[in-house]
């Protein structure tokens, strides 16, 4: 386990409420066109990892899927196996899968590449349990931000917060590209064929206390960054948050936030 790996446990342990309250319908929107992109239909042994409280686990029973769901948090899998009693979900994390070679059809990730210390040593464990011609499709978050995906970070620099030391960064060597080459060539490094990648966009509609629950309960590494920050750095990274809003602010008085991800697809 890399440095970065045992910050992303400590950051999510017992989290798995706060994120459904806060990001989770966010997260949400790229779930459909991640199972088309993974061929994801009646029948089909789909894993899904990182599965957080279930969203993509959960559309593929939908679709009448043979579902099987893991995720590192042990509060996340809590929830996960009540929203999706048709589905087994299990406790683990990669790079370290509890199951055969070749056993899956497909395998989907919703935003879980973000959160791995070794994005190349986790495809190569996808690409082993998922059979020959079957298909793996990921999502990450595009870089650079959109504005709404970037609200909470332009609040944060605005008061003048840097990062701390104990909040260590993906190692250098293990980085990529987040764009779309960058996630198409990640793939095919792992032995995989035929990548593709595209952008999704979409505009996230919450209300301001919605987004900001998220950070404030320490949720993600945003969230973390603001707790490790004094009662009154917090107050003043929420003032600049206030204000930034403004910017999104829907006639309903929802925010309305630009967001982007990028969607990538292979065969092993």
């Amino acid at each position: 386990m890399t440095a970065f790996d045992g910050y992303e446990r400590r950051t999510w342990a017992g989290r798995a409420d706060a994120f459904a309250g806060s990001f989770a319908r966010l997260c949400a929107y790229p779930v459909p066109q991640l199972l088309d992109a993974a061929a994801v239909e009646y029948g089909v042994r789909v894993l899904d990892v990182g599965t957080g409280t279930g969203t993509a686990a959960a559309a593929a029973c939908e679709r009448g899927a043979k579902v099987t769901a893991v995720d590192a948090e042990p509060s996340m899998v809590e929830r996960a196996a009540l929203a999706v009693p048709s589905a087994e979900v299990l406790t683990a994390a990669l790079p370290a899968l509890p199951f055969e070679d070749g056993v899956f059809d497909a395998v989907v990730g919703n935003f879980v590449l973000n959160h791995v210390g070794r994005p190349r040593t986790a495809l190569a464990e996808l690409r082993r349990v998922v059979r020959p011609g079957g298909r793996i499709a990921l999502t990450i978050w595009a870089v650079p931000a959109p504005a709404g995906q970037a609200l909470l970070g332009r609040a944060v620099e605005m008061a003048g917060v840097t990062r701390p030391s104990h909040l260590p960064p993906l190692a250098a060597a293990d980085d990529f590209p987040r764009d779309q080459d960058g996630l198409a060539g990640l793939m095919t490094s792992a032995g995989l064929r035929e990548a593709a990648c595209r952008k999704l966009r979409w505009d996230h509609r919450a209300s301001a206390e919605e987004w900001w629950s998220g950070p404030a309960s320490g949720v993600a590494f945003i969230g973390q960054l603001l707790l490790s920050q004094s009662e009154e750095t917090r107050s003043e990274v929420k003032r600049h948050f206030d204000a930034l809003t403004q910017e999104f602010l829907g006639q309903d008085g929802l925010l309305v936030l630009p967001h982007a991800a990028l969607l990538v697809s292979a065969c092993r």
